[in-house]
């Protein structure tokens, strides 16, 4: 018999195999781990807890979603009532004895857990089952894994996975070991190789840490010289799968890969838009965020993230049909403030009401106060084009909100014509004209850029004038 780690006389368990081979080159690989190498099946197990926030069965099926995702079959599920997981086995000794009793029903694979578990319940529940254990933040770090397309989002899952693993290294290998299957590595090492293989995750990881560190710095640069020209950065942000991809698609006509499944885009993108004013913004779409992110890839991501924090206005895309939409909206302005970007102003664009029947839309308003969302969210449908001109509109009130806008009138010579263009950019053209001496412009331009064209400028409107304008045209933005 073999004790199980933390806890004394739990449940009588065979004594592993002490003749593994050593050989592994798990913490040599450099793109891709993935946890699954062939369709398998799965048991669920969850551990429902009072004040979870979640529903256990609702979490669950979040969880069934995710294994689908990287070609798992799920074949059951259990869970238990307890206050607080066991320290040694996350169940209870009678319930794992009832999981061990449906393998043979069931015939599974594996076995997912619904939650993060330590190096040492890991080790002990794959004791007692005989099977590879795997938990939510495993299989969320090789969903991420799949979808990466980018050298840059590659080495960020990389660095995460081998953060995750780098504790649960004898883990890894004394299963694959047991089970015969390839992966992470061939079979167990012993106490020499494992601490060979520990060496080389750590190079493995400093050598990647340095890589995301340039392209850190790469970012940080980019973002310098975009505020040297200054244009609106509209982030898109949200639950997985509420439908971000596709509402950047349907603006800007972009072919950003848009499925029906979680984490279809992890790499960023950025699009250049036109609001209804005429006034240019970037549109960027990020990663999705879901219920427990891993730390491992919030540290990971902090480049891509970064871009969040960074935004004049947030877009928080909410599908507002789905059954835990209240939950997926905290769960979004939690990690939000963990990112330090609550502070960035949100637009709440309620997305697939194409979905809804009209007595649904009915009760739109209703349905919003129910998630949390605010009263001046705009209903859109991403995927119809519907009332996508509102939500410009709306975004444009927030941008001017941020900005304060200077009514100028300003002749710019010929030889100047870049300063046309920046003012169409980042201000408001109301007249334009030619003459022999250049380009009369007249019209609203963010008070910031005053310095820059005060050569140029020929008059000034006081500054109530202006304030009036910017509030008048605010009111005449939500009113439409």
């Amino acid at each position: 018999m073999e004790e199980l780690e933390g806890v004394d006389d739990v449940i009588d368990v065979d004594a592993e195999n002490e003749d593994e081979a050593k050989d592994s080159r798990a913490a040599q690989e450099t793109a891709y781990i993935p946890i699954a190498r062939r369709t398998e099946t799965a048991l669920l197990i969850s551990v429902e807890r009072q004040n979870q926030g979640w529903d256990a069965a609702e979490s669950l099926e979040e969880l069934a979603r995710l294994a689908e995702s990287v070609d798992v079959e799920v074949v059951g599920s259990v869970s238990q009532k307890l206050e607080h997981p066991h320290p040694a086995t996350y169940v209870g000794k009678g319930k794992l004895e009832e999981v061990k009793a449906l393998r043979e029903e069931l015939e599974y694979d594996l076995v997912m857990i619904d939650g993060e578990l330590s190096p040492g319940q890991q080790r002990n529940l794959e004791k007692v089952l005989d099977v590879m254990v795997i938990d939510r933040t495993a299989l969320i770090l090789d969903v991420f894994a799949r979808r990466a397309q980018t050298h840059e989002g590659r080495l960020q899952v990389e660095l995460a996975q081998l953060q995750y693993r780098l504790p649960r290294l004898t883990r890894m290998w004394t299963h694959l070991s047991r089970q015969g299957v390839g992966g992470v590595g061939l079979r167990g090492p012993g106490e020499t190789q494992l601490e060979a293989d520990r060496r080389e995750a750590q190079k493995r990881i400093t050598f990647i840490k340095g890589q995301l560190e340039q392209v850190h710095r790469h970012r940080q640069t980019y973002r310098a010289r975009r505020k040297e020209t200054p244009i609106a950065v509209v982030s898109l942000v949200g639950y997985t799968n509420a439908g971000k991809s596709t509402l950047l698609n349907t603006i800007t006509g972009a072919d950003v890969l848009a499925e029906d499944k979680l984490f279809a885009t992890l790499d960023p993108t950025t699009r250049r838009i036109t609001l209804p004013s005429g006034r240019e913004t970037l549109l960027t779409d990020t990663v999705g965020f879901i219920n427990n992110l891993p730390t491992q890839l919030i540290a990971a991501f902090r480049a891509t993230l970064e871009e969040i924090s960074e935004a004049t206005v947030l877009i928080h895309v909410v599908d507002v049909t789905h059954p835990n939409a209240a939950e997926q909206v905290q769960t979004v302005n939690t990690t939000l403030e963990d990112l330090g970007a609550d502070s960035v102003p949100v637009v709440f664009a309620l997305n697939k009401i194409d979905r809804y029947s009209p007595e649904q839309m009915a009760n739109l308003a209703l349905r919003s106060e129910a998630i949390g969302a605010p009263q001046d969210s705009v209903a859109i449908s991403a995927r119809q084009g519907l009332h996508l001109e509102a939500l410009l509109g709306r975004i444009e009130t927030v941008l001017e909100q941020e900005d304060s806008f200077v009514n100028v009138e300003l002749e710019i010579p010929f030889d100047r014509s870049e300063l046309v263009d920046r003012f169409h950019t980042l201000g408001r053209v109301e007249v334009r004209e030619f003459d022999e001496h250049g380009t009369s412009l007249a019209g609203w331009l963010p008070e910031r850029e005053i310095t820059r064209f005060e050569p140029f400028i020929r008059r000034v409107a006081n500054p109530a004038a202006a304030a009036d304008h910017a509030a008048n045209e605010r009111a005449a933005t939500s009113a439409a």
